[in-house]
């Protein structure tokens, strides 16, 4: 595999309500870039993405998972993120770790509560946002109604890129306004037929590139001269007046998308490759020191471990960023956070559970390692010499809590060590010995959110368990003053 240098590489999450489609539009990026030669379904549970046995069971994501696609000499780092509000905690970890969101909506059902809990995490974060309307092929797709509706909610900036000249089972054709061209699919999708726009659709397409024309010139002083001199920009102009109005957050384009047929993907991914912000177009991030770190692949050397997950038949798999300098195998790294001294021996571009060894990865590349002894989530590793430490991620509080106790009093010790494995898989689960209450409060974002991990102690781990309400604290105190003979 290429390495890639920092001005090659691309992070991107991706995001979404419940059943979007973001397992379904991954199947084919990696379709698009030959990582697979057959596309999996969610229905048949043999995607790339939802591997682990709970997500095969419920049917859609319960943990992030990364995959990176190489496409028009770029490197492409994709993290699919699940959609549920109560799994909120792997899309917080994912924007903070990544440089672009990729937001996914239904186009039958429209901006739903959790699109608008995405949106705001995004904002929150300065992240630039690109939408991807979905299910155009759908028996209640809606286009004009939608992008109304974003625009209602998400203001003036949402800027079609794309708009689709039919929707429902019959749809197979649209208008790229950025390219001026039409786009058709046969009933497989894949490549499509480019030609150019029918003289019907000419007066609307011109109109809708007029206003990106305009929406990308804004964001340059001299586009913005040429603009009103010509009332005209190049592809490579407009391209560049669009990385800096995603940088800015003053765009959000919008692009048309089957997952399901693989309609619409490859443009999207031409997009994502030529006119994303690349890992150095962003705001540099902050150590705790409040010091900027460059992605410098020249500078010393630092990691901060993002994710934890325990894999079958490989144990404990530690996902990381590359803040700075070039990683290679077998270097010894100090782990800030715990004091303790790790070996990186091998070190991998994942796909899923498919794991590729690397010799080199860069500033700001994404990576995995295997067996490391004392690292967690949330930690800092530094080469000798170098004292950075980033502690950036920041996870809402617990809203669902419920007492949690073994069926068999005697795998209560099991019981604890399982709940610390899983609270370094996803962090928004807490857990509380509580002396006063004499229970095991487990805390998290919903019910849902507790019964996966109910599901997967019981099946995974075979130690049956039981949820119970946690007891209210009986307490005695002085309410006022009085005095008595």
């Amino acid at each position: 595999m290429k390495v890639y240098q920092t001005n090659e590489i691309k992070n991107i999450a991706l995001l979404g309500s419940k059943g979007s489609g973001k397992t379904t539009l991954a199947e084919s990026m990696l379709y698009e870039c030959g990582v697979i030669k057959r596309r999996g379904t969610v229905e048949a549970s043999n995607t790339v993405c939802d591997y682990f046995p709970v997500e095969k069971e419920y049917g859609y994501s319960v943990f992030s998972s990364i995959f990176y696609a190489e496409f028009l000499g770029k490197k492409l780092n994709v993290i699919d993120c699940p959609g549920a509000d109560d799994f909120v905690g792997n899309a917080i970890t994912a924007l903070n770790v990544t440089d672009t969101g990729l937001i996914l909506i239904d186009a039958q059902y429209g901006v739903e509560v959790g699109t608008q809990n995405i949106f705001r995490t995004c904002a929150k974060l300065n992240k630039p946002v690109i939408f991807a309307l979905n299910q155009l092929d759908g028996e209640k797709a809606e286009y004009d109604t939608v992008i109304e509706q974003m625009r209602d909610i998400f203001g003036k900036k949402v800027v079609p890129i794309q708009y689709p000249l039919s929707v429902g089972p019959g749809f197979n054709a649209m208008i790229d306004v950025l390219l001026m061209k039409k786009y058709s699919w046969g009933p497989d999708g894949g490549v499509p037929v480019i030609e150019e726009i029918p003289a019907e659709e000419r007066e609307r397409a011109q109109e809708l590139h007029r206003q990106l024309v305009e929406a990308a010139a804004e964001n340059d002083e001299t586009l913005m001269e040429k603009f009103f001199e010509e009332e005209h920009l190049t592809e490579d102009e407009m391209r560049l007046g669009i990385r800096k109005g995603l940088v800015d957050r003053s765009i959000f384009p919008v692009f048309c998308v089957s997952a399901l047929k693989d309609m619409g993907v490859r443009r999207m991914m031409e997009f994502l490759g030529n006119v994303v912000p690349f890992v150095e177009d962003m705001p540099a991030p902050v150590d705790s020191a409040g010091e900027e770190v460059k992605p410098l692949s020249d500078g010393p050397l630092s990691l901060y471990m993002f994710k934890t997950t325990v894999e079958p038949h490989i144990g404990e798999v530690s996902y990381f960023k590359v803040m700075s300098g070039t990683l290679t195998p077998g270097v010894d790294l100090d782990n800030v956070n715990r004091g303790s001294k790790e070996r990186i021996a091998q070190i991998y571009c994942v796909c899923g559970q498919i794991k590729t060894q690397v010799d080199q990865l860069c500033a700001g590349d994404i990576g995995a390692t295997v067996k490391l002894k004392d690292a967690r989530t949330g930690n800092t590793l530094d080469a000798k010499g170098c004292d950075y430490v980033f502690d950036f991620i920041k996870y809402p509080a617990p809203k669902y809590q419920r007492a949690i106790r073994p069926v068999n009093e005697a795998d209560a010790e099991k019981l604890s060590v399982i709940l610390t494995r899983m609270h370094e898989e996803d962090p928004t689960w807490e857990v509380e010995m509580s002396k006063e209450l004499k229970q095991t409060i487990l805390s998290g974002q919903g019910e849902f959110h507790l019964r996966t991990l109910k599901w997967r102690v019981e099946n995974n781990d075979k130690l049956p368990i039981v949820f119970e309400e946690p007891h209210i604290p009986y307490r005695e105190t002085i309410t006022k003053a009085a005095r008595a003979d």
